[in-house]
Order: structure tokens, then sequence, then C-alpha cells
């Protein structure tokens, strides 16, 4: 059977506080239950919207605290970088000092312990550039650090053999030739070069470091004087005897201050830089000899 519409009604009675006339409205009921629902709806509506936005409110405080922890965690991790690439740009020095001293070891001879052959081991492969650390990934950290500790140690193990050696070579080491004889720039190098005479090609078998007339001359380490006069177009010259072969000339000297015969120590004052000789202006002509024969001195200088 068909069903009948609901046609009941509800009256709503409006009196007036200032007159009389009394109105009345009348609602159809199911007009009420449209009302009743829809309001309930609205409710439910306003309660879920309250609920998001109360959710939404907690995780961007939780995204905001977030946040700041990362930036403290990237800031770390940079600095974690730059002290990794701190050790290894002072792991890069160590690595040339060692160097530095075997190569001294090797103009001075070494056929029982061949310490000249080179540090020991080898580094491991990766990054050798102090800056490379600070770029790479915070997830290769760990894997960096650990190579570093291993290269320490192999630096470590190399430089306690060197220590080793010297200590037992000490007259040796007293004798090598490792800081410069004076302050200044060097204008012409070990090696062939052009004659500032002639501009003939020809081999200069030291360096010549420009410096103001005067300036102190000092030995670069112990040894005794063995020549002290001069010397044709090197001026006034002084030559002193290392011993283990070694011998270094100073050349083109305005003064020397120190006789025949005396015995020397690393760091004191034995001339002055002059003019003297076939010089074009004042600077110290520095030789370095191992039996007769003339080396790079820069080899020598561990500064």
């Amino acid at each position: 059977m068909p069903t009948t519409p609901d046609r009941r009604q509800y009256t709503l009675i409006v009196v007036s506080d200032h007159s009389q006339a009394v109105r009345k409205f009348r609602l159809p009921r199911r007009w009420l239950k449209k009302g009743l629902l829809g309001a309930v709806a609205v409710l439910v509506v306003g309660f879920l919207t309250i609920s998001h936005y109360f959710t939404l409110l907690s995780a961007s405080s939780e995204n905001r605290s977030l946040r700041d922890e990362n930036a403290q965690l990237r800031s770390q991790v940079l600095l974690v970088q730059e002290k990794v690439a701190h050790v290894q740009a002072t792991l890069d020095r160590v690595e040339r000092f060692d160097a530095k001293l075997r190569s001294a070891v090797t103009h001075l001879q070494d056929p029982e312990r061949n310490l000249a052959i080179g540090p020991l081991g080898a580094p491991e492969a990766g990054p050798t550039q102090a800056g490379s650390a600070a770029r790479e990934n915070p997830a290769a950290l760990p894997g960096r650090i650990a190579s570093l500790e291993n290269e320490a140690h192999r630096q470590e193990a190399s430089l306690r053999e060197l220590s080793e050696y010297f200590e037992d070579q000490k007259s040796m080491l007293a004798s090598t030739p490792s800081i410069w004889p004076t302050q200044g720039w060097v204008t012409s190098d070990f090696g062939v070069r052009l004659d500032p005479y002639n501009a003939d090609r020809s081999m200069h078998q030291g360096l010549d470091i420009s410096t103001p007339h005067g300036q102190p001359v000092q030995t670069p380490s112990d040894g005794t004087v063995v020549f002290n006069g001069t010397e044709g177009g090197y001026g006034k010259v002084l030559v002193i005897d290392h011993g283990y072969g070694v011998k270094t000339r100073y050349a083109h000297l305005s003064e020397t201050t120190v006789r025949l015969g005396e015995r020397v120590a690393r760091g004191q004052k034995v001339a002055a830089v002059g003019n003297t000789g076939r010089s074009t202006g004042p600077h110290l002509h520095y030789e370095v000899r191992v039996n007769g024969i003339p080396e790079n001195p820069r080899k020598f200088v561990l500064e």
C-alpha cells in the first residue's frame, strides 16, 4: 500500500511584550525533522573541523620542533666535517714533513735502514684535499673518520721509526742543513737558468736569496769552517763542512764573522749578506754539496 505523507504540524505561538498581537506559525513535522538533522550535521562538521584544526596545530608545533632539531643536527654535522677537514690537513702536513725527513736521509745515505724509500705503507684511496671532507655526505663521515684513524696510525708508525733512527743519529741530524741561512725571497732557484750577464743557459748550483745588504747569514747546522776568503766571481765566500760528506757554501758576502777552523752551531751568525764579486745586487748565493755534488738546498730545509 502506498504510504501517506506525514501531514502532522506543530504550531509555534509568538507573543510580543509590546503589543497584544499573537502570531502563530504552523510548521510541518517533516520540516522540524530536517532542521534537527541539519543542526546535528552542522554540529558534527563543526566538531570535526575544530578537531582537525587542533590536530594541525599540534602537527605544526611538532614540525617546528623537528625543524629546530634538524637545524641543530646540520650544524653539528658541519662542525664534524670541519674537524675532519682540519685533521686531514694536519695529516697532509705531517705526510709532507715525513717525506722531507726521508729525503734528507736519502742524501745523507742510509743503506741499512733504507728509510729513504718512503713512509711506511701507503695512504688509503680517497679524497686527499682538506676541503673535500667538508663537502662529503654526512652518511660517509663514519667511514671517513675510520680512514683518517688508519692514516694517523700509519703516520705515527712512520714518524716513530724516524724518531728512533734520529735518536741513534743525533750527530747526523745536527749536521743536516735544515733551516734557511737568511731571511729573504728566492730570486733564482737551483737548476738550469739564463745567466744574468750573458743570457747563456747554465747550471745554477744553488739558491739566490735576495735580501738587504748586511742581513745576517746563519749556519743551517753544526759544522766547521773550512774556507773563508775570496773566490773569483763569487766574491767573499764562506764554506762550512758539516760532516757526512755535506758542505754548504755562502757567496757574495759583505763580511764574515768566523775564523778558519772554527766550530759553529746551527743558527749561529757566520756572515752578512753583500754584493761582492759578480753580482747584480745584494743577495746570498747558497749551495749544499753532498760528496762534492751540488744538491737542491730546498731538499734539506724542513721549515
